[in-house]
């Protein structure tokens, strides 16, 4: 089975974990995921059937790491 594990630190760790936990919650084909967070750092596991459900996932994940820190940046500057 294909695993992965993303770790994004961040002085936000646990408003960004509280987003992707919600993300995590819902059902993806072919993936299971964990989301924790330890301090300043996120950590994501995914699991996967095959590697195209992992590499689906990891973009997703990325994506939603970056989106995050965006925000974090507008609203911090706001």
């Amino acid at each position: 089975m294909p695993r992965a594990i993303i770790e994004y630190t961040t002085n936000d760790a646990e408003s960004v974990y509280k987003a992707l936990k919600i993300e995590a919650e819902r059902e993806i084909p072919r993936t299971r995921i964990n989301v924790r967070v330890e301090e300043k750092t996120v950590k994501i596991e995914i699991d996967a059937t095959d590697s195209h459900a992992l590499r689906a996932a990891i973009n997703s994940y990325m994506r939603w790491l970056s989106l995050g820190e965006e925000i974090i940046k507008v609203i911090g500057n706001g």
